[in-house]
Formats: C-alpha cells, sequence, structure tokens
C-alpha cells in the first residue's frame, strides 16, 4: 500500500467537520498521525478520531477556539507534545459571514469575529508551529476564490480575510523557504458543505458559474491538500490553487 505520509504528523484547524473532516481522513489514508481542533461538537470530533484509528492511524481532538490566539498556541503545543514533531500545518478553519457594506445594522462584533478566526487565528497557527515544525514541512491554507473574483454582493469582508492569508502566504513562503518549508494557499469553489450546500436556493446561480457545472466535494479540497503536503510537491510554494470546477466569474 501506497503511504506518502507515513511517519508524518500532521495539524488541521477545524478538523470535525466540512472540508477540514475531509482532510484530516485524507491525510491519514495517506499515513499521516493526525491531531486537529473543533470549537464546539466534541460528538463530531469523536467521531472523527474513530474513523481515523478505523485507518489504522492515530488522530488527537482538541478543544480550541480558533478565535483566541492563546487556545491556538496551547492546541499546536499540546499537539507536539503528544504526537512528537509536526510536519504538516493545514489551516482549515474559517467563518463565513456576509453583509452589504451600506448596512447600517450590521452586526460589527461577528465581522471582528470572523477576521478575529481568518486572519489572526490562522497566523496565531503559523507562528506557533514555525519553531516546532520539522524542516522540510508543509504549511497549506484555505482560502476562497472570492479573494480573486465576486459574483455576488455582500462578501467584501469574508473575501478580504481570505485574500490577507493568500498574501501572508506569499510572504511566509519567502520567510520559509531556507527551511525548504513549503508555504501554499487552495481557494475553493462552490464545495458542497453545511456552510454552502449543493441543495440551496443560491446553488444553481453558482453552478452556473463553473465549466463543470457542478459543485464540488470535500474530498476534492483533501485531493488537493494532500499533494501540496506530498513528496512531490516539494518545489511548489508561495503558490495558489484554485480547486474551483473552472469557475469563470
Amino acid at each position: 500500500m501506497n503511504l506518502p505520509l507515513e511517519g508524518k504528523v500532521a495539524v488541521v484547524t477545524g478538523g470535525s467537520r466540512g472540508i477540514g473532516a475531509a482532510i484530516v481522513e485524507r491525510l491519514a489514508k495517506d499515513g499521516a498521525d493526525v491531531a486537529f481542533n473543533y470549537s464546539n461538537s466534541k460528538q463530531r470530533a469523536d467521531q472523527i478520531v474513530a474513523k481515523v484509528a478505523g485507518l489504522g492511524r492515530k488522530a488527537i481532538a482538541y478543544k480550541a477556539d480558533q478565535g483566541s490566539a492563546a487556545d491556538v498556541q496551547n492546541f499546536i503545543k499540546s499537539a507536539h507534545a503528544d504526537l512528537g514533531r509536526i510536519d504538516i500545518l493545514v489551516n482549515s478553519a474559517g467563518v463565513f459571514i456576509t453583509g452589504h457594506v451600506g448596512d447600517q445594522d450590521a452586526d460589527l462584533a461577528s465581522f471582528d469575529r470572523q477576521i478575529d478566526i481568518n486572519i489572526k487565528g490562522v497566523v496565531s497557527a503559523v507562528r506557533a508551529v514555525t519553531p516546532l515544525m520539522s524542516d522540510g514541512g508543509r504549511i497549506v491554507s484555505i482560502g476562497t476564490t472570492g479573494a480573486e473574483r465576486i459574483p455576488f454582493q455582500g462578501a467584501a469582508d469574508y473575501v478580504a480575510t481570505k485574500a490577507a492569508i493568500a498574501a501572508y502566504t506569499r510572504g511566509w513562503s519567502r520567510d520559509l523557504g531556507p527551511r525548504d518549508i513549503t508555504v501554499n494557499i487552495i481557494q475553493p469553489g462552490a464545495i458542497n458543505t453545511e456552510m454552502n450546500p449543493e441543495d440551496a436556493g443560491h446553488a444553481d446561480a453558482l453552478r452556473a458559474l463553473t465549466s463543470l457545472g457542478r459543485y464540488g466535494q470535500p474530498q476534492d479540497i483533501a485531493a488537493a491538500v494532500a499533494f501540496l503536503v506530498g513528496p512531490e510537491a516539494g518545489y511548489i510554494t508561495g503558490s495558489t490553487l484554485n480547486v474551483d470546477g473552472g469557475q469563470i466569474a
């Protein structure tokens, strides 16, 4: 059996649901032991741990608020202590909050929370993992195609948080290149998750923007992550990979 990540340890933020859960499972299938955090649903986290155990790998779930720098730092340090090393970091945790810039009734606290999770949470994770990660490690963040093209109103705050991570990715690739640590970002298009289900009212409009005419699945993103953290992607860094079914707008 080909296990390209055998002997590696991966840390995945937001690994109990959606794209994050698919990433945890795929990395375990490829041979990695995995640590991940969750915010609320211990039951879901335990189900993922059990799935990974069924694959013959180890998984540990940690309750940690991705919007708290202290929680993120403690999660990373605990994962390193419990699993002995960190070779891979995947920043998957995120929230999606929309609102028109002219809305006088907008919940500004929610937008601040989005910045705390989508930007500060990623920055905290990378800063915490950098001194602990093995040379030759891999860092991948999950962004959005909206960072490049926005097909609907009200998404500016959300896509701005993801555009910030795309810029950080390019900068971090420079900082960490001397240690042979690669840093990349995957930008999904319409992916079937609880946040954006393929049977939602707006789904047909999003499908129409793609060349393939359909939604992607979380496993499509997980496959892209598996490639970027694997042994064949060692010369790819500072790059953006769009996984969007050929989104045209």
